[in-house]
């Protein structure tokens, strides 16, 4: 991926064009630009021969895409969701396992990657995180999008990492919960009705205000844009908020956590 990215970086700038320029010949982000150069995100082939077109460089990008090596690549599924995801104007999420990769810290994120089965080695491990890290900007942009994370009482129980790891992400959260245009809600222990047994989900909304949804298994994950699909996880989303404590009562669970530490 760096050697794409120093690649297209090349051809850039020997064809008079900034990362901001070229960025707004192709209607993207220039960070989306920036990311590819610096190997951070993978070049897509779509993207590729239409850069190749435009710069005149007779497929050379889409040859260096087309023989990246299988473990450089990023799966299609999840390669399309962390693009929506950059780009979404509206982002909920439930959770029943772990926090939300927006939510974690460093070293929580760190004791997830280390709890896989079979296990990842340390480069592995430093490169997710570092990822997992990266998605999080998001929330801190001057014009972020609307965030609402549900989350079951259960994972703030959890003390992967050990109890400085847990006591740092309790922090988070409770800094987290203060952000303009985050809703932080704990679905609380000893409820009666639970409108999402099936498991964690992510709903999106795309500038152009299309609505999807992102589900996660063991073994597998899927990005949902089937409108009747969408919309089953929509209504079940409301019913969890209504199910869920409030903003307010959240922090106050939280605030207890922190002062039994």
């Amino acid at each position: 991926m760096r050697m794409v990215g120093a690649l297209l970086a090349v051809h850039r700038e020997a064809a008079g064009y900034t990362q901001r320029s070229l960025a707004q010949q192709f209607l993207i982000s220039e960070e989306l630009i920036a990311s590819v150069e610096q190997g951070r995100r993978p070049l897509k082939m779509d993207l590729a021969v239409q850069l190749d077109d435009f710069l005149g460089t007779k497929r050379t990008l889409q040859t260096a895409v087309d023989h990246m090596p299988e473990v450089d690549l990023i799966p299609r599924w999840a390669e399309e969701f962390l693009d929506r995801e950059r780009e979404a104007i509206a982002i909920s999420s439930y959770e029943n396992q772990v926090l939300p990769g927006q939510l974690q810290t460093e070293a929580y994120s760190r004791a997830v990657f280390r709890s896989r089965v079979p296990v990842f080695d340390e480069d592995e491990i430093e490169q997710y995180v570092a990822a997992r890290i990266e998605r999080q900007e998001i929330l801190h942009r001057k014009v972020p999008p609307t965030t609402s994370f549900v989350i079951w009482e259960a994972v703030l129980h959890d003390r992967l990492g050990g109890h400085g790891v847990y006591s740092e992400q309790l922090r988070r959260l409770r800094e987290y919960a203060e952000l303009p245009g985050l809703a932080l809600q704990i679905l609380p222990f000893g409820r009666t009705a639970h409108a999402a047994l099936d498991g964690p989900f992510v709903l999106l909304e795309t500038p152009e205000h299309q609505r999807l949804a992102y589900t996660e298994t063991q073994r597998g994950s899927q990005l949902i844009a089937d409108p009747d699909e969408v919309a089953i996880l929509t209504q079940r989303c409301a019913m969890l908020r209504t199910q869920a404590l409030n903003a307010e009562d959240t922090r106050g669970l939280l605030d207890r956590m922190l002062g039994e530490q």
